[in-house]
């Protein structure tokens, strides 16, 4: 069974920074593109950051510089986030996609950045 698990959302103040981390089960993870999309009220889903089988990363202009995306060899995928804005605030989605297999999403863990 796919399972994709994301943790470390909270809330924060404004300048402040949080983890998130994303566990993955039943795929072959090192098969897998892996990324962060987030979701604000009223808004499209939209991407912010991910990482190639390769490890090649990609990140949203908003979020450059601010938000590192990374992972292991064993099955986890984290978003460290930095200098973090309340337009940051969001439902934060694990996404896992394989070319050959499909996509998956996980369930979404919330980010609330005050001011």
């Amino acid at each position: 069974q796919v399972q994709l698990v994301e943790s470390g959302g909270g809330l924060v103040q404004a300048g402040g920074s949080l983890r998130l981390s994303c566990a993955a089960s039943g795929i072959i993870f090192s098969s897998y593109a892996m990324g962060w999309y987030r979701q604000a009220p009223g808004k499209q889903r939209e991407l912010v950051a991910d990482i190639t089988i390769g490890g090649r990363t990609n990140y949203a202009d908003s979020v450059k510089g601010r938000f590192t995306i990374s992972r292991n060899g064993a099955k986890n995928t984290y978003l460290q986030m930095n200098s973090l804005r309340p337009e940051d605030t969001a439902v934060y989605y694990c996404n896992a996609k394989s070319l050959q297999v499909g996509t998956y999403w996980g369930q979404g863990t919330q980010v609330t950045v005050s001011s």
